[in-house]
């Protein structure tokens, strides 16, 4: 385990891209113990805060898992490693529904139009189904329930913790006809502790900075004014936030929520590159026509857990 220092990678994820690499190549087991931050700091010669920053994505992603007192594991259930693991799973599953098919006098061409029959009927199930995002902005709430939209079929509605915390008659009514409530890892357990008596499926999924963008800024010299638009102080604080856990922290970095255009382009006249939000981008670049460098920061889904979200909808179907 080797940092490069001259990559632009940031060194946490550095580190991350390490662990997975020896997760995926049976060098760290399942139930394995890995070294304490304080152990690999001093080992890779980073700062204990860098190593914290990379088990916490990890255990985010569901890859590690920590227990007070007794250290940082590889999880039982982690899953980004398993891929071809769970796709021979799944060709055992269909030789054996092949086989049940062909004993009972079905052809391999009437075994196919059954298939995909069924996957037609949970397509259409996903269409039909509504769901609400919820984060602590909007920003997000909107960007990601345009996603989930886009890449599962749900019809997904956008939605603040703030709002959630509203009336109950507000809540109930914004919420409609949507069993399913889905936000972040960080806050189901709010969510939850609002939707109590609502009778709402809750689930989490784990987001994270997009690294194409955190390496784009990391790229930029010491010394690079950084301006920051989002459309809310909780976007804002995030961005700044993630910076942060990257080792960026250090960079000089102004910003502004405002949407008065004098104290966006006081913004802009005053900064080398400009980092937006989803909900800002268009806006910017607009009234800067050109003139600066902009980056869209990025929060994308974990693919992987969206997939077991997926696959825990249809369970509960099934059983209704």
């Amino acid at each position: 385990m080797k940092i490069d220092r001259d990559s632009g990678v940031p060194i946490y994820i550095q580190v991350k891209n390490f662990i997975m690499d020896d997760i995926k190549n049976g060098r760290l087991k399942i139930g394995e113990k890995l070294p304490t931050e304080r152990d690999l700091s001093l080992k890779l010669k980073v700062s204990r805060n860098t190593i914290s920053s990379a088990y916490n994505a990890l255990e985010q992603e569901g890859v590690l898992i920590s227990f007070q007192g007794r250290g940082t594991f590889v999880a039982e259930e982690a899953n980004p490693w398993k891929q071809e693991t769970v796709k021979d799973k799944i060709y055992k599953i269909i030789d054996l529904a092949l086989e049940e098919a062909i004993e009972n006098g079905f052809n391999t061409k009437e075994f196919l139009a059954i298939v995909q029959e069924r996957v037609k009927e949970k397509e259409i199930l996903f269409k039909n189904l509504n769901a609400v995002f919820v984060e602590c902005n909007i920003e997000q709430a909107r960007f990601f329930a345009e996603e989930l939209s886009r890449t599962t079929n749900l019809n997904v509605l956008p939605m603040t913790i703030t709002q959630l915390q509203g009336e109950a008659q507000f809540v109930e009514k914004a919420i409609g006809d949507a069993p399913i409530i889905i936000t972040a890892f960080n806050h189901v357990n709010e969510v939850k502790s609002f939707v109590t008596n609502l009778r709402k499926e809750v689930f989490g999924v784990a987001t994270n900075p997009s690294l194409e963008t955190i390496v784009k800024i990391a790229q930029y010299p010491k010394g690079t004014k950084i301006g920051l638009m989002t459309l809310s102080k909780e976007f804002y604080f995030k961005v700044k936030y993630a910076l942060s856990l990257a080792g960026l922290d250090g960079m000089d970095i102004n910003g502004t929520v405002s949407r008065e255009q004098t104290d966006i382009m006081d913004i802009v006249n005053a900064s080398d590159v400009i980092v937006v939000s989803h909900g800002r981008e268009e806006e910017v670049r607009r009234l800067t026509m050109g003139k600066k460098e902009i980056i869209r920061f990025d929060y994308i889904l974990d693919q992987s857990s969206v997939q077991a979200i997926m696959s825990k909808i249809m369970e509960i179907k099934r059983r209704l």
